[in-house]
């Protein structure tokens, strides 16, 4: 079946209508066609990033999938007639695909996190996930590589024929990771899941549940990382909240220059 995967405009971002089980369908039918796409996981900090740089716009805009990753986006996506949108939340797709997997057979490769720690989670989801296919794991220095160091990373990555590859690095670095990389990996998913990589390894705690469906897992968030968040959330959430405000008013308009491609699955 093909269907067009819709998006809303969020501040020139287009936001994909999508919920969990939409979502897996997609990425399964990028496998099982050998496509190559990447997804980002987008809240509030990935929209707020696209405004102060256009890259950064253009790289959501050409992404396969642009889930919604905090309820804002949920509201917003609902407020503009997509009742259908839900939260995908990058750990929680995370470990949907895993379990998918078992019996897809899909082949993961996992890109990102401090030292030791795609160790620490490939071992973690084969414990929870007996029988997962991780093929591979890497964690790329904190310096920019050279030309020649990224080609053999590529091609390390591509000897491990993976299906899809998790991209456990920040916003905007995964997302500008993905762009770069999407056309030389041969992989069919590239999805970036920041923070999931230190969840699922058991390194962070996550927000409870009735604090992310609320919309306050930025509270928590600040309240286990103060030194390192108190400027995006201050800083970001006033000025994403009055950015809509004047988008829902009609006094400032953003294009809508993404494409929309057909799904087939």
């Amino acid at each position: 079946m093909s269907i067009a995967l819709k998006r809303f405009n969020v501040l020139g971002v287009g936001i994909s209508s999508i919920n969990m089980n939409l979502a897996l369908s997609v990425i399964d039918g990028w496998i099982t066609r050998r496509e190559s796409k990447y997804v980002t996981i987008t809240g509030v900090h990935g929209v707020m990033e696209s405004q102060a740089n256009e890259d950064i716009r253009n790289i959501h805009n050409r992404a396969g999938m642009v889930t919604p990753d905090g309820m804002p986006l949920v509201w917003l996506g609902r407020y503009n007639k997509h009742k259908n949108v839900n939260r995908v939340y990058g750990p929680d797709l995370m470990l949907e695909i895993c379990a998918q997997s078992l019996a897809k057979g899909y082949r993961h490769y996992l890109y990102g996190g401090n030292e030791g720690v795609p160790e620490i989670l490939k071992s973690k989801l084969e414990e929870k996930f007996p029988g997962i296919q991780i093929v591979g794991t890497y964690s790329p220095p904190f310096r920019a590589l050279s030309d020649a160091e990224d080609d053999a990373i590529v091609q390390s990555i591509k000897s491990t024929k993976p299906d899809i590859v998790w991209v456990g690095l920040s916003t905007p670095k995964q997302e500008r990771w993905m762009a770069k990389h999407v056309d030389r990996l041969d992989v069919p998913a590239l999805i970036g899941v920041g923070a999931a990589f230190d969840f699922h390894a058991g390194l962070k705690k996550q927000a409870p549940s009735w604090m992310q469906k609320s919309g306050l897992e930025w509270l928590f968030r600040l309240s286990t990382e103060p030194r390192r968040l108190w400027r995006r959330y201050f800083r970001n959430n006033p000025v994403f909240l009055f950015l809509i405000l004047r988008q829902t008013l009609g006094l400032k308009h953003y294009a809508d220059n993404w494409q929309v491609d057909g799904i087939n699955h």
